[in-house]
This record gives structure tokens, sequence and C-alpha cells, in this order.
């Protein structure tokens, strides 16, 4: 199933490709110790062994029609592993190119892995919904390289922020499709859920919307969902939170770490500044915690847990979250009724939460029964997957893309909590599975006090230091001094020598354009000598696998 097209520019290219993704969600939660403790249903059929099946004594031989397209079959299959895996070896060529600053052999590179897919894909790969994703991913981590080598990527100094993609539709209701009654109820009475599932006009109202108009929102999260599930629920398990209040953050963000409302909640569980300090989600210049996917995730569980305690009703708690206790407690002191759905009946809380409660169980029972709503098919995004470091000193995401060889832009995403292109000392970063033993022996190379401003150059063949000096803006005698070079490149320079760029941004400048009195940076000895002899792993590396409008987490 069509789920969504995709056009980039590719690597310094002016030809589009449209790309076609696939669905295919299949993930499914188990549950564990919750509150309140539902009985799981009995597990006997699912231990009994399966019957032995008897050959077939009258056939002793598959008919001739049958053995060709089981033929064919192997024929197409194997003809498409073989151009996913030159395609492959293109894109691994290309991205070596682009390391070495080779922009033209990388966009050959990348155009030509990107062909070699779309061949594969007319010799219909056996498993589409697995290829089309491998094929999404190719062509976001192009894009990606594209960006950075044009310039055209994020600036990194200053912040960039989603809209929440369900925020328009919080007020609003929908008609509801009178043959969907019997059916959802049927498949309520079947689901097993530690979320109690009610089925009325409000989420059949919903059900409706998200099966039409909604679809295509539906699917882009449940996509984006398989980044962060994984880790998502780790969290509720451990907090013991009901699995299926995953789809609260789809509710709010759509899984986008870095949604804000017009009410100033931000992030994947829409915190606003104040309820997010209460559990720990910091904000300084340069970082904003409540962006922060994990830490995040940890703080809505507890507030969720928090909440359930309170109320002891899980509706009660999901409506809090979203327009606070407070609002929640006045709206029961007034109608002496302890029920989501009396509360709402009498209008005694906002528009927007009335309709919250509804979209979160909306998505579940959809969810949950995905063939009958065209979900079957949808193909959840790869798991985030990274190394951390911790940066003793601030350090630009400019000097660790130098570093990793990685996209500033994914370096961006893999780190959504940071506000500017500055970590600061003591920060906690997220880098491309497999660099941080790398990245932390080679920033050791570096003087902790210019690790927020230089850069690192990995010489390309043919290079001089006119040509590089030329790339960064800057004089080839400053390059030389901070390198103990001479004013010229050494003839034996073998081509990977990583240069040490004495290199100033934004913020560096304009500081020192204030000053009244400019020290011109001390020459230092060469710096980059530790990150040419090969790196060693790290010790502290470690790898891992979110009248008043409500705002969301608790506001009031």
């Amino acid at each position: 199933m069509i789920s969504r097209r995709k056009r980039f520019l590719c690597f310094f290219g002016a030809s589009t490709i449209l790309v076609i993704s696939g669905c295919g969600y299949t993930e499914q939660s188990k549950f564990q110790s919750f509150l309140p403790s539902t009985p799981h249903p009995s597990t006997e059929a699912e231990s009994a062994q399966p019957p032995v099946v008897q050959p077939d004594l009258y056939l002793h031989e598959a008919p001739a029609f049958l053995v060709q397209a089981q033929k064919e079959l192997v024929r197409h299959a194997s003809q498409a592993d073989l151009l996913m895996q030159r395609a492959d070896q293109a894109y691994q060529r290309g991205r070596k190119f682009y390391q070495n600053h080779d922009e033209l052999q990388a966009r050959t590179e990348f155009d030509a892995a990107i062909d070699l897919m779309l061949e594969a894909s007319g010799s219909n790969p056996p498993d589409r919904p697995t290829f089309e994703a491998r094929l999404d991913e190719m062509v976001d981590a192009i894009h990606r390289y594209d960006l950075a080598g044009l310039g055209a990527g994020v600036d990194v100094e200053e912040a960039r922020f989603d809209k929440a993609p369900l925020e328009d539709i919080l007020q609003m209701t929908f008609p509801v499709d009178p043959k969907l009654k019997d059916k959802v109820k049927e498949q309520v009475e079947a689901t097993v859920s530690q979320l109690p599932l009610s089925v009325n006009d409000a989420v059949l109202g919903y059900i409706n919307y998200f099966s039409g108009r909604g679809h295509k929102t539906l699917i882009a999260g449940l996509e984006r969902a398989g980044r962060y599930r994984p880790m998502i629920q780790r969290v509720l398990q451990e907090e013991g939170i009901p699995q299926e209040l995953i789809h609260l953050a789809q509710a709010e963000s759509g899984f986008l770490p870095r949604a804000v409302s017009i009410k100033a909640a931000a992030g994947m569980w829409q915190f606003v500044a104040w309820r997010g300090n209460q559990y720990g989600l910091r904000q300084t210049r340069y970082t904003d915690d409540r962006l922060d996917p994990e830490k995040a995730t940890r703080a809505s569980a507890r507030h969720l847990h928090d909440l359930y305690n309170m109320y002891g009703d899980w509706y009660l708690a999901i409506a809090a979250y979203n327009c606070g206790p407070g609002v929640v407690d006045k709206a029961v002191e007034r109608t002496g009724y302890a029920d989501f759905w009396e509360l709402r009946k009498r209008n005694v809380l906002p528009a927007e939460t009335t309709n919250y409660v509804p979209i979160i169980l909306a998505m579940t029972i959809m969810a949950k029964n995905a063939p009958e709503y065209g979900l079957e098919g949808v193909v959840p995004n790869g798991p985030v997957e990274y190394d951390t470091i911790e940066v003793t000193s601030p350090t630009h995401l400019a000097l660790v893309a130098d570093l990793t060889d990685a996209p500033l832009s994914e370096l961006l995403e893999l780190n959504p909590a940071l506000l500017r292109g500055l970590a600061p000392g003591g920060y906690v970063l997220h880098v491309p599975r497999g660099t941080g033993g790398a990245l932390s022996a080679s920033l050791e190379s570096i003087p902790a006090e210019h690790r927020a401003s230089w850069r690192m150059h990995k010489v390309a063949s043919g290079e001089t230091l006119a040509s590089i000096s030329k790339r960064y803006g800057m004089s080839p005698r400053s390059i030389a001094a901070a390198n103990g070079l001479t004013a010229v490149l050494p003839s034996s320079s073998p081509t990977g020598k990583l240069l040490v760029i004495p290199a100033a941004y934004r913020e560096d400048r304009a500081a020192a354009a204030r000053r009244t009195v400019a020290k011109p940076a001390a020459a230092t000895a060469p710096v980059a000598a530790a990150a040419n002899k090969g790196y060693k792993g790290a010790a502290n590396v470690t790898h891992t696998a979110s009248a008043q409008r409500p705002r969301s987490a608790g506001a009031e």
C-alpha cells in the first residue's frame, strides 16, 4: 500500500526521484505488571502443539504450472537481491567519496545506488515492505549528505521546531459511520489491552476520521514510532504504565521530538516548562531536556503514574495530563462525578481534553486491529541507534561531524535536545553507532578551550593549504601555524591526514566584535598528530538501541 511520496534532490544533482515507501506495521506489545492489574487471557491455546499434517498420498508431484511459477519466483528474488547488494555497494562508495570531499564522484555513486534500487523494484523483490523501507532509508541518508554538502542544511545556531500534527483537530468532532459501531464493538471485545477500551460516538468519530482524511497522518505517526518504540516500551514497562499509552505520544506530537505547540508545550510528550522542571527536565541556553526523547519519556511515565495514583482511573489521568489535575479536580468537585465520560457529557472539561482521550482510544483500537483499518502493511522506521560520549568541555557539532564523517543534519537528529550547534561541557552527546570511541580519542587531541570553535579537515588528494583555507574562509598562514606547517602542505602529506582548522563560529565572531581589544588566538603546536595515529575506544562510550487552553503534561 502506498503510504506517502518523497521527493529529494540527489546530491548536488538536478534530477528528482519519486520514491514510494511501503507499509508494514506488525509489531505488538506484551505486558507485565501495570496499574491496574488486569488478568491476562489464558495461554493454554498458545502452548498447545500444532496438529501433525499428514502428507497427501495422492499428490506425488506438483503441477507443471506451479513448478514454473516457483522457478520464476526464485529467479526474480535472486535478481532483486543482487541488485540491492550492488546498490548498497554503490552507496558505500559514494559515502567514501563524500568523506574525501569528492562531491562529483559521490553524486555519481549515489545516483547509481538509487537507480539500482529502482531497477530492483521492477524485479519484484520477495519482501517488498522490507525492500521499500531500505529504499526509504537510503534516500533519507543521501538527502542528509546532500544538505550537508550543499551547505543548505539546518543552521545549527538557530533552533528549528515542528508543529504537532494533531493540534488542529483537538477541538474538532467528526461524524460517525453507523456501520462502524457493531464492528468496533466486536473488535474491542476480542482485544487484549491493559488500557480499558470504550466504544462510543466520540471514539467512533475519530476512528472514522483516521480511516479517511486522517489516514495519512495516522500512518506517518506509526512509521515514525519505530524510531522510538523499543525505548518507549522499555520505559513504560519499568514505570508500570500500560503500553497502549505510547499512543499518547502519537496524539501529542506524532513522535516528533522537537514538536512545539502554540502554547509552548514542547517535545514528544509536550511538557510545559514548569511541569517538565517538576520531573527533572531542565532548560538552559543550549539545551532543553523536554526535547530529549528518553528523558521526556521517563518524565511522562512518572507523571502519568502519579496522576493514576491520584484518580485511580486511566481516563481521568490522561485527561489531567492534557489539561492539568487542577482542572479535572474542579470538574469533579462541581459535578460530583469522578468519571471522564460523565464530565465530558456535562461540558465541564476543555474541548481539547474531551477529544484527547477519544483520540488515544481510537488510535489504540485501530493499531490493535491493523488489518481491519489498512494498517497491516505499515513499515515502522528503524530504531534510533547511537553511541554516547560525555563531552568534557563545550564542543561544536561541526567539529564532531568532521571527526565522525557524519552529516551535521544526522547529528542534529540524534541530539534534538540541543538548541544550538554547541554541546556544553558535561553533556551526554549521541553520535553515530560505532564512532564513539574514535571520537573521544580524537577530541583529546584538540585543546579543550578550542573545541567550541575549531574544526578538523581530512586532506583529500591534490588539496593545498590555499584551497583548504578558501573552503573555511581562513588564511593559509593561520592553518599552517596551528599545525606546525610551512605555508604549503608537504608533498609527502598522505591523503587522509587531519588538519586543525582554527575557525570561529558566528557567536564567537560576534563576541569578538564586541570586545574593545581583540586578542588573536595564539598559535599552538600541532594538535592533530594524535588523531592521525589511530584511535582507541574510550571507556565512557555506551551503546543505546521522546477559558485557558490545555497545553498537555499538566498544563493549568
